[in-house]
């Protein structure tokens, strides 16, 4: 997966704030790889360098969008914590976060527009589906 940016410096900086590193072998002055644990990791390339890959117009992801990123977190802190640093770095929250009980999410768009969704999802809905939750509850 890969999403464009008008600045790569500024973006590097912002995906770091959130918790990613930078893979420095797949990463030079028009891309880079961010590596978000060992099972996730996307490329982060400039729109002018990303032109290359296709003939398609480049979708502008300030008023565009393109595709939305979920990344599932241990606990509803954890979101909470990633949404406020991508907060701190420059990035902006474009709704209210949306808790459904059984899951809780909140959207991040970096500088760009970008759109990156946290969530945390109970561990008995995740296994069993949404309507386990409840009836858990309910047990306790």
């Amino acid at each position: 997966m890969s999403y464009t940016t008008a600045n790569l410096e500024r973006s590097k900086a912002f995906y770091t704030a959130i918790g990613t590193t930078i893979n420095p072998l797949f990463t030079d002055e028009n891309v880079a790889c961010l590596v978000w644990d060992e099972n996730f990791q996307f490329m982060l390339l400039t729109r002018e360098f990303f032109a290359n890959f296709t003939d398609k117009q480049i979708a502008d992801p300030a008023t565009t969008a393109q595709v939305q990123t979920a990344l599932s977190l241990d606990s509803r802190e954890d979101v909470d914590t990633v949404v406020q640093a991508g907060l701190t770095a420059g990035g902006s929250e474009p709704r209210p976060a949306q808790d459904f009980g059984f899951m809780y999410s909140r959207d991040l768009e970096d500088p760009d527009g970008n759109n990156l969704a946290f969530l945390y999802m109970a561990p008995q809905a995740a296994e069993q589906g949404p309507e386990a939750y409840p009836a858990e509850q309910a047990q306790v």
